[in-house]
Formats: C-alpha cells, structure tokens, sequence
C-alpha cells in the first residue's frame, strides 16, 4: 500500500515539475523577447470602425501657405475618397509608413483621393518645431496638419493613444477600412492599406518595390540604435502549443518578411532563439514547427552576447 502511495507522489510530482517547467519557459520567453511597449493580444481598437462616419475636425496646418491656418480635411473631402493618417509616435517606422504611404496617396489627388496627415501633440509649438525639422523625411505634396486637440486627436474618434498610427480610408464620410497600428512593417502592413485605399479611388494596387521613397526606407535600419524591439505579436501566434503547423507557417513567413532589412529586429530574434537553444529549452516552446523555425533563425541571425 505504501509503495503504491510512494509510486504515485512520485507521478504527481513529476507532472508537477514538467507544468512548472512549461510554466517558467513560458515566463522565460516572454522576458526575452518582449520590450515594454507591446502588441496586444486582442485585437487593438483606434478611432471610428468601418461603417460609422468620418466627423468632421480642425487642424491647424503645418507647411507654406497653409502654415497656422485652420482646416478640416473631411470637410475638404467632402463625399470624395480620403486617407486619414494619425501619427501618435514619432520614430523610424512610424515616419517610414508615413512618408511612403502619403506620397502615394498625394500622388492620386488627380484621382479625387484626398490625404490629410494629422500630428498629434499637447504642445502645438512643438509640434511645428518637429515638423519643421523633420519635413525633409515627410511626402512632400500631402498635407499636415496638427490636431487642435492634442495628443488624443477628435474626441469623437476615440483614438488609441498606445498605438504608432491610426490609418482611415474613407469615401461618402464614412470609414471604409481602419487600421490601428502598432509597431508599422512596410512589408506587411502597406498592402492591405494599399488595397483598401484602391478599393474607394480605383486603379490598380501598386508593387512595393514601384513606391517613391520605399527603396529607400528598406535599405535603413527599422529602429536606431538603442531603440526597443517590440516582438511580443509576431512570437505569440508562433509559439502556441496548441496551433496548427499551416498556422504557425503563416505567422512564421510574415514575421520573415518583417525580419527582411530590420536590423534590429534580426538581432533581436537572433538573441532569443540562440538563448534558449543553448539552455536546452527549445522543446518547451510551441510545436515542432515553431522549433524548426527556431533553430532555422538561430543560425541565420547568430547571437555575440556583449562581454
């Protein structure tokens, strides 16, 4: 009776050493990979959804002759097509997008599409000042304006603060498509911005590589140096042990494709991979995929940890 009682601890104990062990690895993965500003999990909510309209709000604009002068590009728009970019953060990816994205759409004014850019800011002093100074790096036939309503923008748009960029498309004064971005990847997110922005001016969806500006915004590092990598969304549907390998495959090639030129990024991914195959913990994480993928990045972006 004894040695059965004995046996059984045993297995429970186990068990409870192999949970606590998957438990900790998880822990593990999440302080390697993950900066402090983070994708979310969920879904992230910024500004009015597709469907509900585009109300109309006051910036104060930014450049020549429309510098201090008041505007409202919904009103401008009218019932014609618009593309509303938000800027909440100012770095490399978020003016990266920026920049790219409205030189596109600047370039279909012909077309009847409008582009309005909004910069968000409490202190409207330095906002011009910023602007002024980093006009070189912004599209230069599209409009700026700064929100007469500080960092949270329009109150009835409910904006996000917590993301880089808030994208509007819209026609007839109604969202047509929304994107809430929070770390902004050429790569994968311009192209269903593109295709949405198509889908309400027409033509035809342009190539990447065809974008003014985008040959050479690939060729620069996505993050200066010292500034945080942020790889929690990527790594979350990758690392689930319960995904399907045709899953993992698709989050694994998108991730790929943000990898492509980001610096920073491949040296990121480089130090957690190569962490937790030289602690012999790459079985506890997510499914024989994921692990292939794993050593796959482990030696493509070797990790030199600093001395």
């Amino acid at each position: 009776m004894h040695s059965h009682l004995f046996i059984f601890t045993k297995m429970i104990s186990r068990e409870y050493d192999r949970f606590t062990q998957l438990y900790l690895a998880g822990i593990l993965l999440l302080g390697l990979a993950l900066s402090p500003a983070s994708h979310a999990q969920e879904p992230v909510f910024s500004g009015p959804q597709v469907g509900e309209p585009l109300a109309p709000f006051s910036v104060i604009g930014a450049f020549d002759e429309a510098e201090g002068k008041e505007m409202d590009f919904v009103r401008e728009a009218k019932d014609k097509p618009i593309v509303l970019i938000f800027v909440h953060d100012l770095n490399r990816l978020s003016i990266s997008m920026t920049r790219v994205l409205s030189t596109y759409t600047a370039s279909r004014k012909k077309d009847g599409l409008h582009t309005g850019v909004v910069w968000l800011d409490d202190d409207k002093s330095n906002a011009s000042a910023t602007l002024k100074r980093i006009r070189h790096g912004l599209a230069k036939d599209a409009s700026v304006g700064i929100s007469v309503d500080g960092r949270e923008g329009p109150g009835s748009y409910g904006l996000n603060r917590n993301v880089m960029l808030t994208i509007l498309v819209g026609k007839d004064q109604k969202v047509t498509a929304n994107y809430a971005i929070v770390q902004p990847s050429l790569q994968v997110d311009l192209p269903k911005i593109l295709k949405s922005v198509v889908e309400v001016a027409g033509g035809e969806i342009p190539k990447l590589e065809s974008l003014e500006g985008m040959q050479e915004m690939m060729r620069q590092p996505a993050t200066t140096e010292g500034e945080s990598v942020n790889l929690r969304s990527w790594l979350q549907p990758i690392i689930r042990l319960n995904a399907k390998k045709e899953d993992v495959e698709k989050a694994a090639l998108e991730f790929e494709k943000f990898l492509e030129g980001n610096i920073a990024a491949q040296k990121e991914i480089g130090r957690i991979t190569n962490t937790i195959i030289n602690a012999g913990k790459l079985e506890n994480y997510g499914t024989a995929t994921t692990q292939e993928y794993f050593r796959k990045w482990a030696k493509q972006y070797p990790h030199d940890p600093k001395p």
